[in-house]
């Protein structure tokens, strides 16, 4: 029995896709070079070099703050426009220049309206010093070609799940992957649990090591007796 994310399965029962169709694969041109990380040590013994992680394009932020700047900006435009061809200035515009000018400091709505300002510029601020697409793991380079590649974190899942369901006694099998970290978790309903504990981590290790990380995540690994049915 699977869930609806694919992430877990049981034996005996075939995913309902197969992971080609599930993989997703970023491609940027850098014309920077790279160092390339160490993939051929146990997960988590890699190198240690620092790897640029893939920036997303922040679209709809983006596209959020121009239109609201844009359209305050042709609001006032407008009216300053219409002042200097002798016409009287909007309501909205004198009825909020009175405000500024005769509420304090103190007054609630100007604290609000100040924390308001203030959690939208963080939030924008945060958007444009952190990189984004977490769901998109940077890959390892060899050479200066200048071509960066990443794996979906749901495709990398998905192969480390079947790689876990191959072992002799492994039931049923969940792996999800990190940055940093990847959790397996998995039933033996056979088998002593030390020897399939020993086979999962060699397997799952040579799996992580065949993906081709930049980064080698360690690897955590948690296996307990299947409830028997009945």
């Amino acid at each position: 029995m699977s869930d609806d994310s694919g992430s877990h399965v049981y034996r005996g029962q075939e995913p309902t896709r197969p992971d080609s169709e599930n993989a997703r694969v970023s491609i940027a041109k850098e014309p920077e070079v790279e160092p390339s990380a160490d993939t051929s040590g146990l997960p988590g013994s890699g190198s240690s070099l620092k790897v640029r992680r893939f920036w997303s394009g922040r679209r709809l932020p983006a596209a959020l703050a121009a239109a609201v700047i844009f359209g305050l900006a042709g609001l006032f435009l407008y009216d300053v426009a219409s002042v200097r061809a002798g016409n009287k200035a909007l309501q909205w515009r004198v009825s909020l220049a009175h405000q500024l000018a005769t509420r304090h400091l103190d007054d609630i709505w100007i604290t609000l309206g100040a924390a308001v300002a203030a959690a939208l510029g963080l939030w924008m601020l945060i958007l444009a010093l952190t990189p984004g697409e977490r769901e998109v793991l940077p890959m390892a380079r060899s050479g200066s070609a200048g071509v960066r590649a990443g794996l979906d974190r749901h495709a990398a899942e998905l192969v480390l799940r079947d790689r876990a369901m191959e072992v002799s006694g492994v039931r049923w099998a969940k792996v999800v992957v990190g940055r940093r970290k990847i959790k397996a978790r998995a039933t033996s309903h056979f088998r002593e649990l030390e020897a399939v504990r020993s086979d999962l981590t060699s397997v799952l290790g040579e799996a992580v090591r065949q993906l081709g990380l930049a980064r080698q995540p360690q690897l955590s690994i948690h296996l307990q007796r299947a409830e028997k049915k009945g």
